[in-house]
């Protein structure tokens, strides 16, 4: 049978997200494998690694809600925003204290605009952000609206650290830099652990992964759609319907849908068959629920 879940990894500092899907894809013999939620060599904690088909569903399990431990030294500014980068400017932070760092981080709260980092994989004309930046060339990035909670766990001079849980698509980074700016020091990140994305807790350490991908133990640690996408409602179709979704053919609701669903106003259903196995993502439109993504 071939392999299909999520893994969710703790990845270690040092490993980019492409070194831990590789050692993966030749620990299992899988090609098909990918990564939801790219995390910076600094960076520790939550990756969710997609096995086989499950690399389709990638887009919806990197949606959720995400929470981050990050330090921040203040008086330091680099050109990546955290330590990897090469240091732009300094300034005297001495005179900072905790109460000036809690008045400043009630701007990183709710929606705001964020700018993205150059040195990001964001692209631009067909080229990342990050090769230009090495390039030497710094252009205009749109602002783009995020959510985010942030609060100060402690302050140990110059180094804040900050919890900060925020929508998909936050660059803790800017978030780094932009508290340096506006307390007029300058700030940039020295350490981030990603502790949590979506309903993902608990993570499989990466020594003991690698064991069991050297003894062949390692679909143990998979997940399933249940466990990532439960954010998306389940519907259990009877034999020729889910038939019909199979080949790609749309489901037409039954008038009496919205009175008998709890979840009739959602958007997006995960499709069972009577076997209980999972075959498609079902998007809803105003009579029907079409295929956009199955699985055979």
């Amino acid at each position: 049978m071939t392999a299909f879940g999520f893994l969710p990894i703790d990845k270690p500092k040092g490993l980019t997200s492409h070194d831990v899907v590789a050692r993966i894809r030749r620990g299992t013999g899988i090609k098909r494998i990918g990564h939801a939620g790219t995390l910076d060599p600094m960076a520790t904690g939550a990756l969710i690694v997609c096995v086989g088909a499950a690399t389709r569903l990638s887009d919806y399990v990197m949606h959720g809600e995400k929470v981050y431990r990050a330090v921040l030294r203040l008086g330091v500014e680099t050109d990546t925003y955290d330590a990897e980068g090469s240091i732009v400017a300094t300034a005297d932070a001495s005179w900072i204290t905790p109460e000036a760092i809690e008045a400043e981080v009630s701007h990183f709260q709710g929606e705001i605009e964020q700018i993205p980092p150059m040195y990001s994989a964001i692209k631009r004309s067909g080229k990342k952000l990050y090769e230009l930046a090495r390039d030497g060339v710094e252009i205009d990035r749109a602002p783009r609206r995020v959510w985010l909670r942030t609060n100060l766990l402690a302050f140990n001079p110059p180094d804040a650290e900050l919890e900060i849980t925020c929508s998909a698509g936050t660059y803790i980074r800017s978030v780094a830099h932009d508290l340096g700016a506006v307390l007029g020091v300058g700030a940039h990140l020295t350490a981030l652990r990603r502790l949590r994305s979506g309903d993902l807790r608990d993570l499989v350490a990466w020594e003991d992964l690698n064991r069991a991908l050297a003894d062949g133990s390692w679909t143990r640690y998979l997940l399933t759609e249940r466990d990532l996408l439960a954010h998306i409602p389940a519907v259990h179709l009877d034999r020729p319907t889910a038939d019909d979704v199979l080949h790609g053919r749309f489901v037409r609701l039954e008038p009496d849908f919205q009175a008998r669903s709890p979840d009739s106003e959602a958007i997006l259903y995960r499709a069972y068959d009577p076997d209980d196995r999972f075959i498609a993502l079902l998007e809803r439109h105003e009579s029907t629920l079409e295929p956009t993504k199955v699985f055979g």
